[in-house]
């Protein structure tokens, strides 16, 4: 093909895209052959590494091949010996670590140690590992192991010592393999201090090792895992330890287990019932795991605090079952979310609210569970009383929005002071018996009607909304049938109110105590209601105090009640619910919190 160029076409310059989209080629295949230069480079330092850990090893067992047998072994090892256990070695510019294991095997050739035939001196040969890493390098270059065995001159003399097989499994009672051994005792000379770890069957076979009585102290763990170690006999910390350190005796084979498995994460937060955080709670947690008898030694018993957002992470924490109790000097727990007893599975992250309330006086917390699941009971009635005349009742799963006095007046929009409301008509009295509410009285007549509007509360979240409750002081037939009357309002956005009866529409109201609220409020956050007095007879007025909504959320503790503001005395917890066995039983009331928990049966 001829291409036919006009002469101007051959003498004028490059345009700039052109430049632009030269050098784009021309970088891009320059990085490419950088890329690949750079690649070939590290495939080349990586085999020159893994030479030079291969030339190491070899020298290690030139080493070992040239000691006298009853050498051949680890400093503070079984068997003992003179090779160290770690070691670190410079070559070209690189530091590598030199990792020794020597084991005694038995050879099942002539029999085993405590099998038919019993083989009087299990020690047969050893089995020599070395293990090469490479320190200076990348944290993702793989150690290298190497293994040999080596075998007595002499025939074999009957062992003076025993033999230690430490077997781990988890929680599911599965073995754990290559966890990692740490086995110490420093009752006999020389010392042992070894570490090595457990095969595919969850087994660390220990062959010759010295007699020693209860002298081996062994530490199971695994990277994610939790631990689990013997201890001494009477120590200060643990004086009846339930795994006590380790005996070995002569010609025996001395088994322990140990169960670990992954670690689980707590996320606590700490918030009052309407899901406001409350910040710097002090709390305990302590485990049901005993590590000592007499006195009890808890594996897991930790004081702690949540920050100032409320907030606390508490990370490595082994499966248990873990009991929450306060220690703070302001709040009271008044319910958990899951329960109390948190149980928590290896592997897993759960979420921990702890549900507070500022301290008023005793407090009692009851737990009611179904006997067969352990699951929290929703709606069961929970009664105490005492024989000096006090009762009170309370609903598991509910919260309680409750106003006992109005005395401070109106203008606040949300309930921030308990004593204040939105506003009102100015026929309500508030103020001439603080803490209850009627119609004014002016020159000795009574207001015809009148009107009061709460504040806003805010459960927090958004909740289902159940009753409203108030105190009936007095309502003479005078006054009219219904001269108490209430409507409700709900939204999430706490500014659309629109207040309505128990049909859900502006024309009906709730005019007898305990009434259910309609379900058209549920899944709202924000509440109001608006109090509605009237009287047919202008000598007489209705009185009420106590307005209470009651309602559930996800900040209202599962199957679970709290009482304050109790005195020292032997009450009776009564708990009943449809479809369930009622029970009772008598508690006495001595501590500033109390806990009790019940289970039903249907």
């Amino acid at each position: 093909m001829i291409f036919f160029l006009k002469k101007r076409d051959m003498t004028r310059g490059f345009t700039l895209v052109e430049t632009l989209v030269a050098t784009a080629i021309f970088v891009t295949v320059s990085v490419g052959i950088y890329s690949g230069f750079v690649n070939i480079l590290k495939i080349m330092n990586i085999i020159r590494t893994k030479e030079i850990m291969t030339n190491i090893a070899n020298e290690q067992f030139e080493i070992v091949r040239n000691l006298s047998y009853q050498n051949v072994g680890t400093e503070n090892g079984i068997p003992i010996g003179i090779l160290p256990q770690n070691t670190e070695i410079i070559k070209d510019n690189k530091t590598f670590n030199v990792n020794f294991i020597v084991r005694n095997v038995d050879d099942p050739f002539d029999g085993t140690f405590g099998g038919t035939p019993q083989d009087l001196s299990p020690a047969d040969m050893k089995l020599v590992e070395v293990t090469i890493s490479c320190l200076s390098c990348d944290a993702s270059f793989a150690p290298i192991s190497f293994t040999t065995k080596v075998a007595p001159k002499n025939l074999e003399t009957a062992s003076t010592n025993g033999a230690l097989v430490v077997k781990v499994f988890n929680a599911l009672g599965l073995p754990v393999p290559l966890a990692d051994v740490v086995i110490v005792n420093n009752n006999i000379i020389p010392n042992i201090n070894l570490s090595d770890k457990t095969d595919i069957n969850g087994m660390l076979t220990i062959v010759d090792a010295p007699p020693s009585v209860e002298g081996y102290q062994i530490t199971v763990s695994k990277s994610g895992y939790s631990t689990e170690q013997t201890y001494a006999i009477g120590s200060v910390e643990n004086p009846n330890p339930i795994k006590p350190n380790i005996t070995v005796v002569v010609g025996q084979i001395s088994q322990i287990s140990f169960t670990i498995d992954e670690v689980s994460t707590i996320n606590v937060s700490t918030l009052n019932n309407q899901c406001v955080a409350v910040s710097g709670f002090d709390f305990s947690m302590t485990g049901d795991k005993l590590i000592g008898t007499t006195p009890d030694i808890f594996k897991y018993s930790q004081s702690l605090a949540t920050d100032g957002l409320g907030k606390l992470i508490l990370s490595n924490i082994e499966w248990d079952i873990y009991n929450i109790s306060g220690a703070d000097i302001n709040y009271d727990i008044i319910g958990t979310n899951p329960l109390l007893s948190l149980g928590i599975n290896p592997n897993v992250v759960q979420d921990m609210q702890i549900i507070t309330a500022p301290k008023n006086g005793k407090r009692l917390v009851v737990v009611v569970r179904d006997q067969s699941t352990g699951l929290p009971i929703t709606d069961a009635t929970v009664n105490l009383s005492n024989l000096s005349g006090y009762t009170k009742s309370a609903t598991t799963n509910e919260g309680f929005l409750t106003q006992t006095d109005w005395s401070g007046g109106s203008g606040q929009t949300n309930f921030t002071y308990s004593d204040q409301f939105l506003d009102s008509d100015g026929n309500v009295d508030y103020n001439s018996s603080p803490g209850n509410l009627s119609l004014n009285n002016v020159f000795g007549n009574y207001s015809l009607s009148g009107y009061l509007t709460s504040s806003t509360f805010d459960t927090g979240s958004t909740s289902n909304f159940k009753q409203i409750i108030w105190n009936q002081v007095t309502q003479p037939v005078e006054t009219g049938a219904s001269s108490v009357r209430f409507q409700i309002a709900t939204n999430n956005d706490n500014a659309t109110w629109n207040f309505i009866g128990p049909d859900g529409t502006l024309s009906t109201y709730y005019d007898s105590s305990n009434q259910n609220i309609n379900a058209v409020h549920n899944d709202n956050r924000y509440i109001r209601y608006r109090l509605y007095f009237s009287t047919l007879n202008q000598a007489f007025t209705p009185t009420i105090s106590d307005i209470s909504i009651t309602y559930t959320s996800s900040c209202i503790p599962p199957g679970q009640v709290s009482f304050s503001n109790l005195s020292s005395s032997t009450y009776t917890i009564s708990i009943n619910k449809s479809g369930y066995q009622s029970t009772a039983r008598d508690v006495e009331i001595v501590n500033d919190w109390t806990k009790e928990e019940f289970t039903i049966s249907p």
